[in-house]
């Protein structure tokens, strides 16, 4: 035992000072496996800091009070609630009667000697520099200590009288008002001084205006009330802070709950009382939909397989580098056994010199990784939105994360170690490496693991819906294709004969030297096919999401319509519109009617009346039709029929959503607007026919629509609630039917004025339809909502923006790795190559190459490197990316066959594989070139000349 010891001892002093006589090689090793260390440990802090305890959950929503009492929402009527304060139901069942009216008397529950502060929110519209904007209202008494947490003062200071508010640094950037300036509120004659400035740390972006209670939302109410408008939507909470050091115990929260009113209680949060006391947990009725269990295992087995790649790169990377360092090291090696040291000593000598390295590489990755949480924080904080907590360090997860790193350097260097132990004493002594044979079993093995994994990967995405199935045979397939590298390189060697001097040069030496090569593509090829792999599913997946996107009107189109009224201040909107936005285009709208003029709209007034649609019975879908009893037809068919009929045009056809009846007065320029191209719609609106868009509608034998002209919507309601068909003569229209193919949008059908004449019918105005040269920005958008809040017209205003994807931080944060990954090892494969071919370099400069060589052999060395590591890497990371798009592909397929079967409707599922060829691109192109000119740019053009060794 005491000879192990010391043989240890003196193994680590050796690595130790031959680690700090070569200090290139040692940092490049040491700098490998901190990298990881950093990103692991940064990411342990900051996810642990962003995590807030439930003390600081309990600051934010209640500040230092001791409970927040709110209304449950269940008329009052007795409830059990969880310790958590949200989750609840009432004590009596209620499935066959409504809840009663009225609201919990919250006041009534609070407990004799508390204290109370209310906390009231609303909404209200209030004037900008731009012109109107939408805002929440909160009433709190922020100075009060109880409110200490829930908000934070920027600048300023809060209100202290009731004509003053202080707003949210997200309204101040949005709306080019300051500190000073006057807030003016619509529907109100009185302003408010901006006191301050302050920020919800669990919601940055919020608009939001606070004022004392009292102050905004019960004047503004009431103002509201006064002209008749509805009101701010107020919603009013109690703090509570109890006398004593129990606080809000969980009797207390029970005997609320008597009184109809749940309970956050900062007791309860941090001791919950046992499950077997909370009576909600014990209602036959209650069902608790917590997967977080689930959830913790898929996350410890996505970490667990994380960390498993990050130790596997970093072994890659790092073992040609001991192995280099103990070529470097051999003549000390040799002497070693010379004097009478065996092969266990030479192979501590080189796990020691690993041990030293993973050991200041675990320090100094440890630091700087949490340095780098520190930095990064005000960043990472602006970007989710909220603040984080404390800096929460966990001395035991950063002290495994720090033990990761030693282990990994001793992983690093065993097989360095091993092979540095079998050379004999003379060979190392004089240097001569020997001839050494490429293994032709590992090229097998990976050919076979490569052959099984991409069969498992797409039995499982044809076969069976099983996920698992298709990411472990991708796994295998892509270490197969690791256990194959060094082949591939050998074949990437052969087509180094037409290429130029340095390239030549560089391609041939990877091949030489696959020890070192070989290794440092896996790891690039490991880092690329996991960002490529991410990159085709979640394009595939936003490709999905953008067919299933259902826009409302075409890109960049702009609806303004009236919801209210007779139509009056139709031209004044529209006029608003015109001024307000890049208009380029515009198409009055109207709204068929029947009765007496200035009817407004779904007046029930005497002599106020509708149109409606009278769907032909030989275009009514099957699976809609019900007998007298009113059991529905689909019932009695079997799945094949209904699986039919699913697909049947009188089912699957979508009608318009404007108005009653779908149809709406315009002309040819409303076809334009929608972006229409179809001669033979504006023809038939020339000729007074209505243009349908939804196949139902027209008999297709006499090429007519048929409408029913209700006189009296009163007197329709009642024969509704009798289900009696509504009185009213039915007009039968000619009609020219669109083709399917045509996107109408929630056009039903298009009425042109001559035919609404016809027909007997009125018109009332109803708005119009704008295309732009540009989509509105924030500031135009402010000003039309000012205009439109002098209108005073109820007014529905759509913007179609189109489809906008998330952006996928995941995919950012991959691709980034994956360029620094091949970046990184790329760079330090090349500075092994260089320091393993020292003298091959020294040897062209004798011979008289240019200086330029040396820098242009560097540069093609790394690029070589990155662009093989770079096209295996593609290439294996399309398996599993395509393999689970057509895994879902077939689960979504089973769903809708089910939903036909059972007579559903919907879309057939469209769930496309598209390879992202922008992501290969950049991959492809930019980081080999990267790669290559900055290992160009950092190379010395010239090297020392040295004399030859005695051999």
């Amino acid at each position: 035992m005491n000879g192990w010891f010391h043989g240890w001892r003196a193994a680590v002093r050796i690595a130790r000072r031959d680690a700090w006589r070569s200090k290139g090689r040692s940092f490049l090793v040491l700098a490998m496996i901190a990298l990881p260390i950093i990103g692991v440990s940064a990411a342990n802090v900051t996810l642990r800091t962003s995590e807030l305890s439930v003390a600081e959950k309990a600051d934010r929503t209640m500040g230092a009070a001791d409970a927040r009492l709110s209304d449950a929402g269940y008329g009052g009527v007795p409830i059990y609630q969880a310790p958590n304060g949200q989750d609840t139901m009432p004590v009596k069942s209620y499935e066959d009667q409504p809840y009663p009216d009225g609201d919990a008397d919250t006041a009534k529950a609070v407990p004799a000697g508390a204290r109370v502060l209310k906390d009231t929110s609303g909404t209200a519209k209030v004037r900008t520099e731009h012109g109107s904007l939408h805002v929440n209202v909160r009433e709190l008494k922020a100075t009060d200590p109880m409110a200490h947490g829930m908000v934070t003062l920027l600048d300023g200071r809060f209100p202290q009288k009731d004509d003053e508010v202080a707003v949210t640094g997200q309204f101040l950037k949005e709306s080019g008002l300051s500190a000073g300036s006057r807030l003016t509120v619509r529907n109100m004659d009185r302003t408010y001084l901006i006191t301050g400035a302050y920020e919800l740390p669990g919601d940055l972006a919020a608009n939001e205006v606070n004022a004392l209670p009292g102050a905004l939302l019960t004047p503004l109410d009431q103002a509201l009330e006064a002209q008749g408008m509805s009101g701010t939507g107020q919603n009013t909470t109690y703090l509570v802070d109890v006398p004593g050091p129990g606080g809000f115990t969980w009797n207390m929260v029970e005997q609320a709950n008597t009184k109809g009113v749940k309970v956050e209680s900062r007791a309860a949060l941090l001791n919950p009382p046992p499950r077997s006391e909370v009576k909600l947990y014990q209602h036959p009725d209650w069902v608790d939909y917590d997967s977080s269990g689930e959830a913790n295992t898929a996350m410890l087995a996505s970490l667990a397989t994380i960390v498993g790649l990050a130790m596997l790169e970093i072994c890659l990377l790092a073992g040609p580098a001991f192995a280099v360092g103990a070529r470097r090291s051999r003549r000390q090696l040799g002497l070693v056994g010379a004097n009478g040291g065996d092969r266990r000593h030479i192979r501590s000598i080189v796990l020691a010199g690993g041990l030293v390295i993973g050991a200041a590489a675990a320090v100094v990755g440890t630091v700087l990784g949490v340095a780098l949480t520190v930095a990064l924080r005000p960043l990472l904080e602006d970007w989710l939105g909220k603040r984080f907590g404390g800096i929460d360090l966990r001395p035991l997860e950063l002290a495994g994360i720090a033990l990761l790193a030693v282990l990994t350097g001793l992983l690093a260097a065993i097989v360095p170690a091993v092979t540095a132990s079998r050379q004999t004493v003379l060979a190392s002594l004089t240097g001569r490496r020997g001839v050494r044979r490429s293994n032709r079993i590992l090229p097998v093995v990976g050919l076979v693991a490569v052959l099984l994994g991409a069969a498992i990967a797409l039995y499982g995405s044809v076969v069976t819906d099983q996920f698992i199935l298709v990411a472990g045979g991708s796994a295998l397939a892509e270490l197969g294709v690791v256990a194959l590298t060094p082949a591939l390189v050998g074949l990437f060697g052969r087509v180094s004969r037409w290429l130029p001097l340095s390239p030549r040069l560089a391609l041939r030496d990877a091949v030489r030297n696959r020890g070192r090569t070989a290794p440092a593509v896996a790891a690039v090829l490991a880092a690329v096919a996991g960002t490529v792999a991410v990159a085709t599913y979640q394009v595939s997946s936003e490709a999905e999401h953008r067919a299933g996107y259902e826009a409302r009107m075409p890109s960049g189109a702009v609806s303004a319509l009236l919801t209210q009224g007779d139509g009056r201040d139709a031209s004044a909107l529209r006029d608003a519109v015109r001024r307000d936005l890049p208009v380029d285009l515009t198409a009055d709208l109207g709204r068929l009617t029947v009765g007496r003029a200035g009817c407004e709209m779904y007046s029930e007034a005497k002599g106020c009346g509708y149109v409606e649609v009278v769907t032909p019975k030989v275009n009514e879908c099957p699976l809609w039709v019900t007998d007298a009893d009113g059991n529905s037809a689909s019932d009695h068919m079997t799945p094949a029929e209904r699986r039919k009929l699913g697909k049947d045009w009188r089912c699957t056809a979508q009608a318009g959503s404007i108005g009653e009846s779908g149809l709406v007065v315009g002309d040819a320029s409303l076809l334009k607007v929608l972006r229409i191209d179809d001669p033979k719609a504006e023809q038939a609106l020339k000729e007074g026919k209505v243009v349908s868009f939804h196949r139902p509608m027209v008999d297709q034998k006499t090429g007519k629509l048929s409408v029913r002209l209700v006189p009296d919507r009163g007197e329709a309601n009642e024969a509704a609630a009798a289900e009696k068909e509504p009185p009213g003569k039915v007009v039968a229209l000619p009609a020219y039917q669109a083709p399917d193919s045509v996107e109408s949008y929630d056009v039903g059908g298009i009425v042109p004025a001559a035919a609404v004449r016809q027909a007997g019918m009125t018109m009332a105005p109803l708005g119009a339809y704008h295309s732009t040269d540009a989509l509105p920005s924030s500031r135009q958008r402010q000003k039309l909502d000012q205009d439109l809040d002098r209108l005073g017209a109820d007014v529905d205003l759509y913007v179609e923006e189109g489809f906008t994807g998330e952006k996928s931080i995941v995919l950012l944060a991959l691709t980034v790795f994956a360029g620094l990954i091949t970046i990184g090892a790329a760079g330090i494969a090349t500075g092994l190559a260089q320091a393993d071919a020292e003298a091959d370099l020294k040897t062209l400069a004798a011979v008289g190459a240019p200086p330029r060589v040396r820098r242009s052999l560097s540069g093609f060395q790394c690029g070589v490197v990155a662009l093989m590591g770079v096209v295996l890497g593609s290439l294996a990371g399309l398996l599993p990316g395509i393999g689970l798009r057509l895994t879902e592909r077939r689960q979504s397929e089973k769903w809708y066959s089910e939903m036909l079967d059972q007579g559903g409707m919907a879309d057939a599922p469209y769930t496309p594989v598209v390879i992202p060829w922008q992501t290969l691109a950049a991959l492809l192109v930019l980081v080999p070139l990267g790669a290559a000119l900055l290992a160009a740019v950092v190379t010395r053009s010239r090297g020392a000349l040295a004399r030859r060794e005695a051999g």
